[in-house]
């Protein structure tokens, strides 16, 4: 199910979340973009955070389970080096980028940082009907073109991260905006996606 607000609304604030930043901050985009599960700010994110994140965007109790079981079990070891592992899979955000896997889009490069060139060219690429937004076949189109040679890994990664995006955002018409995109790189999607459901929960 598409996520309920119209796509103007989402779009209002996107990006305040790096403005917001301190002039000292030195997080990466991709830091940003993990920070906003770290619902305590102590610079780790447990499974629950995760979760907790999930359903702050609205994701349903199935996915958020799935989905914070997932992340943390294939991503904490690597965001820990040289440390035993942790029975509570803990993330930490200051060493995200060494979980980047392959089979991506290139948007993060391996420090972590928005790479504006990759970014723009998934939709000169593969936004053919809309020269803005991704349908869900043009979306596939793009996962598959991404592809490593027997990086499965990667593969799952990648499709789950951007059907989750889909599931989340696509508009009413099915379609993955730009805009809406850009906004997930930094995490200020996110912050307005849970600020935007706050009046609606009891």
């Amino acid at each position: 199910m598409a996520f309920s607000m119209p796509p103007e609304a989402l779009l209002e604030g996107v990006g305040d979340a790096g403005a917001a930043k301190p002039s000292g901050s030195e997080q990466s985009d991709l830091e940003k973009h993990v920070a906003f599960f770290d619902r305590n700010h102590d610079g780790i994110v447990y499974p629950w955070e995760t979760f907790e994140g999930f359903r702050a965007i609205g994701a349903g109790y199935r996915l958020s389970m799935t989905g914070a079981f997932l992340i943390h079990f294939a991503l904490s070891s690597k965001t820990r080096p040289g440390k035993y592992p942790s029975p509570f899979f803990p993330i930490e955000v200051k060493n995200i980028h060494l979980a980047k896997h392959g089979s991506d889009s290139g948007v993060y490069d391996s420090d972590g940082r928005f790479v504006s060139l990759k970014f723009e060219e998934i939709f000169r690429k593969f936004a053919r009907t809309h020269g803005n937004a991704l349908t869900s076949g043009e979306l596939m189109a793009m996962l598959k073109a991404n592809r490593e040679p027997q990086d499965y890994k990667g593969w799952i990664g990648s499709w789950t991260e951007w059907m989750t995006l889909y599931t989340l955002c696509k508009d009413n018409n099915g379609l993955l905006r730009k805009e809406i995109v850009k906004g997930v790189y930094d995490g200020s999607l996110f912050e307005r996606m849970e600020r935007d459901r706050k009046p609606h929960r009891k």
